[in-house]
C-alpha cells in the first residue's frame, strides 16, 4: 500500500511527460470508440466488456505485484475500489457499449466531451471549488453544444421526448466519470494510481462477469472474428490498463480539472478515426455542436487554471 499522498493543488506544476501522458490517454480513449463500435458488432456489450477488464486486470495485477508487491488494502480503502469499479468500470460500460450499438462512435465521443465542464460545475457545486463568471460561462456554452449533439441539432426535440435511448447513455457515461474521477481523486490519498486502477478494474470486471453470467452471454463468443477479438484486446490493454494508469497518475499531480481538460482531445480523435475506419460521417450540426462543447471546456479550463492559481497565491503570501 503506497503511503499517504499530499492533496493536490489545481495550481500544481507537472513534468512534461505528466501532460504528454494525458495527451496519449486522449488519443488511445479516442480510439476505443471505434475498437468498442467493432466489438458489439460481433459480441454482447456485458461480454465485451467482462473480457476487456480480465485483461486488463491481469496486466495491471502483474505491474503492481512486481512495482509494489501484493497490496494489503483495508475495508475503507476496498469500499473506494468498489464505488471505483462499479461508477467508472461496471455502469460507464453498460452505457457506453450499449451505446455504441445504438449511435455512431463519433457523435457518442462527442457527447461525452461535455465530461470536463461537467466535472468542473460538481467541483463547484459539490467541494466548494472557486467560480468565476469565465468558468461558468465556458461550463454553460459546453452544456448548450451537447445539447445540439444530442439532438441533432434541433434543441426541441429535447423537450419533445424525442431523444434516443442511446443519446442518454452516453449522456450517462459523462456523468459516471465525473463520479468517477472524483472518488478517484479521494483513492489516491492513499493508493498509488498503479494500485487504484487496477483494483477498480478487479471490482468492476467482477460485476460485468456476473451481469454476463447472468446473461448467458459471456462465453458465446463463437461468433466473433480476429477482428472482434483485436478490438477487445486494444480495449483491455491500451484503452484501460495504459491508459486509465496515466489518467490517474495525471488527476494525483495536477488534479481532476485539469486532467479532465485534456479529454477534450478524445472526441477529436474519435471523429476522425471514425470518418476513416468505419466510415462515420457526421451532420453540420453536430459537428457544430461538439465544436462548442470543446470551445466551452477549453474557456472552462483556462478560466479555471486562471482562479487556482490567484487562489493559489492568496493563500501562500497571506
Amino acid at each position: 500500500m503506497a503511503a499517504s499522498l499530499p492533496a493536490v493543488s489545481e495550481a500544481a506544476v507537472a513534468s512534461p511527460a505528466t501532460y504528454a501522458k494525458l495527451l496519449a490517454t486522449a488519443l488511445l480513449w479516442g480510439a476505443t470508440w471505434i475498437a468498442a463500435r467493432v466489438a458489439v458488432s460481433e459480441a454482447s456489450p456485458l461480454a465485451v466488456a467482462s473480457w476487456r477488464f480480465l485483461l486488463a486486470a491481469l496486466v495491471l495485477g502483474t505491474l503492481l505485484v512486481v512495482r509494489e508487491g501484493w497490496p494489503r488494502w483495508s475495508l475503507d480503502e476496498w469500499l473506494t475500489l468498489a464505488a471505483l469499479g462499479a461508477s467508472g468500470i461496471f455502469f460507464y460500460n453498460v452505457c457506453f457499449l450499449y451505446g455504441m450499438t445504438m449511435i455512431q462512435a463519433g457523435r457518442g465521443a462527442l457527447v461525452v466531451a461535455l465530461t470536463p465542464a461537467l466535472i468542473a460545475a460538481s467541483d463547484w457545486l459539490l467541494f466548494n471549488a472557486p467560480m468565476s463568471p469565465g468558468k461558468a460561462g465556458g461550463i454553460g456554452l459546453a452544456a448548450f453544444g451537447c445539447v445540439l449533439v444530442v439532438t441533432n441539432g434541433d434543441p426541441y426535440r429535447l423537450f419533445a421526448g424525442e431523444v434516443g435511448l442511446g443519446e442518454w447513455l452516453i449522456v450517462g457515461c459523462a456523468a459516471l466519470w465525473a463520479i468517477y474521477t472524483f472518488v478517484g481523486r479521494r483513492g489516491t490519498r492513499s493508493l498509488s494510481p498503479l494500485a487504484m486502477t487496477f483494483g477498480a478494474s478487479v471490482t468492476g470486471w467482477l460485476m460485468l462477469t456476473l451481469a454476463a453470467l447472468l446473461q448467458g452471454s459471456l462465453f458465446a463468443m463463437a461468433a466473433t472474428t480476429w477482428r472482434g477479438w483485436s478490438a477487445i484486446v486494444f480495449l483491455g490493454l491500451f484503452g484501460t490498463a495504459l491508459a486509465f494508469t496515466w489518467y490517474a497518475e495525471a488527476v494525483q499531480r495536477i488534479g481532476a480539472t485539469r486532467s479532465a481538460a485534456f479529454i477534450n482531445l478524445v472526441p477529436v480523435s474519435a471523429v476522425i478515426l471514425g470518418a476513416l475506419v468505419l466510415g462515420e460521417r457526421l451532420d453540420v450540426a453536430v459537428l457544430a455542436g461538439g465544436a462548442l462543447v470543446i470551445t466551452g471546456v477549453f474557456i472552462t479550463n483556462r478560466a479555471g487554471a486562471r482562479l487556482a492559481a490567484a487562489t493559489y497565491r492568496k493563500e501562500n503570501t497571506a
